[in-house]
């Protein structure tokens, strides 16, 4: 029996992901094997010496203490890719508010007096209508700063408005090159694509190098009168220097995921309360990933989508198989390959790969592991921990 600690609420139907007769879930384990978990900021403290595995329901990770889990052989798994579609969508909104003053609009035709005629209702919005004009998209630059999963189908829906589109992404992955139309411009460096885009939107997380990318020095790259889009993090964009950008009208305007008080109360910004993968879809998209990725690890140690161990998946061939995590340091298979071969055993099949300073390895052996030889392993000088996972492939 596998036992899952869940922390926020997490939609029914990754949890069904669980079976009743395999898994037990709730907030309330004592001992869990795993922890699956959306916005709550984990601490130390809560990860008991039972954790194999934590999984969060959502692309970011920030909430999580990303080296203790390395330094205890603990991946980290995200669902990159599950909301992308309900951030897609709230980006799409974000331009069309930006280019027409909707918001502005609609607070006028509410703020006037029920008891007026219809007649003289009508007449007024005539009259008042071109105090909300604005600007079609179509013909107009956009950029986009990550080119993932989320920028990618930005990117698709900006060449769908008749946009031009351009892009940057110094990491650019095969899988996301091949999603990637090929329309959109490929851009050699950010600051072109600041300079040529009436919008850039950022799409990306939150690193050393991504942390206050969009800064004082960066803003005077911009378009003049440009719009800038951030539903990534708050932590890529300077508030400061933004607030200075829409002073001076190096910005025309600043829509955001991320309310900070220094932008409160000004026209010239659009602030939504960190809405962008809000929706029934997405929510149970993450669940059921997450949910998957747990399963996947418990269950055969493979592992997918964790943003601190390799990935690395083995096909069960055996009844017995033991996962180690370990230094990244050379000698380490072959000393453990070597206590396994002096008590006998056969290995039927295996698989290392590593990621940074870890290493991850997964061993199939034809007969059971006794506890003597897993002791050994586990005394090794370099192997932070050692799971045996029994049971028919499958």
């Amino acid at each position: 029996m596998h036992r899952i600690k869940t922390y926020n609420t997490i939609s029914a139907k990754g949890l069904d992901r669980f079976e009743r007769e395999r898994y037990e879930v709730g907030q309330d384990i004592a001992h869990p094997d795993a922890l699956l978990l959306r916005s709550h900021k984990l601490q130390e403290a809560e990860i008991l010496d039972s954790v194999t595995a934590i999984a969060r329901a959502g692309a970011g990770v920030n909430n999580i203490p990303l080296a203790a889990c390395s330094e205890r052989g603990i991946p980290v798994f995200n669902t990159p890719g599950a909301n992308a579609n309900a951030v897609k969508e709230l980006v799409a909104a974000a331009m069309l508010l930006a280019s027409r003053d909707i918001v502005g609009g609609i607070a006028f035709a509410q703020a006037q007096d029920p008891g007026m005629s219809a007649q003289d209702m009508n007449a007024l919005m005539e009259q008042e209508k071109k105090r909300f004009a604005g600007a079609e998209l179509a013909g107009k630059t956009l950029g986009v700063v990550g080119l993932g999963s989320i920028g990618s189908l930005v990117a698709r829906q900006g060449l769908d408005f008749g946009m031009e589109v351009v892009g940057f992404d110094p990491a650019l992955s095969v899988e996301a090159a091949w999603r990637l139309p090929s329309e959109v411009q490929r851009m050699e460096n950010v600051q072109s694509l600041f300079s040529r885009s009436d919008f850039v939107s950022l799409h990306l997380p939150v690193l050393d190098s991504t942390r206050g990318l969009v800064n004082e020095e960066m803003l005077t790259h911009f378009k003049k009168g440009s719009c800038l889009l951030n539903f990534a993090r708050e932590e890529i964009v300077l508030t400061e220097a933004v607030v200075a950008a829409l002073d001076n009208d190096q910005l025309r305007c600043y829509v955001a995921d991320f309310p900070n008080p220094m932008l409160l109360g000004r026209t010239d910004t659009l602030l939504m309360p960190h809405i962008g993968a809000s929706t029934a879809e997405a929510e149970e998209n993450c669940a059921i990933m997450a949910a998957n990725q747990l399963k996947a690890f418990l269950e055969h140690g493979n592992i997918r989508n964790s943003v601190n161990f390799p990935a690395i998946e083995l096909e069960r061939t055996t009844d017995y198989r033991i996962t180690i995590a370990n230094r990244n340091e050379p000698g380490m298979l072959s000393h453990v390959l070597t206590l396994i071969g002096d008590e006998g055993l056969n290995v039927a099949d295996l698989l290392n790969k590593s990621f940074g300073d870890v290493a991850y390895n997964i061993i199939d052996l034809d007969e059971v592991p006794q506890e003597g030889l897993l002791s050994k392993i586990r005394t090794v000088e370099g192997v932070i921990n050692l799971r045996l996972i029994e049971g028919t492939p499958g």
